[in-house]
């Protein structure tokens, strides 16, 4: 199955099951991740799928698709897990994932514009991302492999500039509004062998990679992430890009104000966002207080 997160007349979100097309089926949730929550989400969405038999299905353009998971817990994500991108990157292979946290409020959805401001070197990772559906905590592989919910499409899109600044990306990674997922989740049970991520600058592809080359696949992310933190039902784990990055290419190519920039994975679907490059506003000027000791 397929799951969504629409937006409401409202202005709420509520989940619901894609039967195709633009066609979806709202479900008794405000979103994809307070779904995962109830111990038995599949047979809610079941129940309602016969209780409806279709009938109550609503036609729903990209454009009224939310993040999929606007209020996820936790947002980590994995970078140079691919081996073509470590290697255009400068890097050798790693003996552990690196791994960099984002917050819910990075998230956008499929079609929305992304809105960037201060940066002038923005850039794109077209990524993977897993889907927890039940909790783990100190997982191995396999229990980990049991606890993917799902998969879904994302766009780590980096603002390299901000990134480059320190050793911690954090702060090139964070942007409110700045990483697209969606447009669907597709159930773990549907999926058979590895996936193709593709990404797009203006029609013109940039990236391709297939997830049979990840150091670190979906499983063994989860579980060594687990190590450390617990992960919860609807929290979200990026995988990571594969080579064709803007900042890899020579001489290093950015986006521009007005892109259109198109991540797509096959079997799940595709994101296409047009980006908005804003110039850095006057930043607040604060008075120091004067002091005599020398650090």
């Amino acid at each position: 199955m397929k799951l969504a997160t629409l937006r409401t007349a409202d202005g709420g979100t509520t989940a619901a099951l894609a039967t195709g097309g633009n066609s979806y089926v709202p479900l008794p949730a405000n979103d994809v991740g307070a779904l995962l929550a109830v111990r038995d989400w599949r047979a809610l969405v079941e129940a309602a799928l016969v209780a409806t038999s279709g009938a109550a299905a609503v036609s729903t353009p990209a454009s009224e698709l939310a993040p999929l998971l606007p209020r996820a817990g936790k947002v980590i994500c994995c970078g140079l897990n691919y081996g073509d991108h470590i290697q255009e990157m400068g890097r050798e292979l790693p003996q552990y994932p690196t791994l960099f946290a984002k917050y819910a409020d990075t998230l956008t959805g499929p079609a929305d514009t992304i809105h960037v401001h201060g940066s002038a070197k923005v850039d794109w990772e077209a990524e993977l991302a897993v889907v927890v559906g039940s909790k783990l905590f100190r997982a191995d592989e396999d229990e980990a492999r049991k606890a993917i919910a799902g998969y879904t499409v994302a766009n780590d899109v980096s603002m390299r500039d901000w990134q480059n600044r320190t050793l911690q990306w954090f702060q090139g990674k964070a942007f409110d509004g700045t990483t697209p997922v969606g447009p669907v989740m597709v159930t773990a049970d549907e999926v058979d062998g590895d996936f193709e991520v593709r990404g797009y600058v203006n029609g013109e592809p940039v990236q391709s990679g297939n997830t049979s080359t990840l150091v670190f696949g979906p499983a063994r992310l989860l579980s060594y992430i687990s190590q450390f933190t617990v992960l919860r039902p609807g929290d979200l784990v990026l995988t990571g890009t594969p080579g064709g990055v803007g900042m890899g290419m020579t001489p290093p190519r950015f986006l521009n104000d007005g892109d259109v920039l198109t991540t797509e994975i096959v079997g799940i679907g595709r994101l296409e966002n047009t980006v908005r490059i804003h110039a850095a506003d006057s930043p607040k000027t604060t008075t120091a207080s004067t002091s005599t000791s020398k650090e």
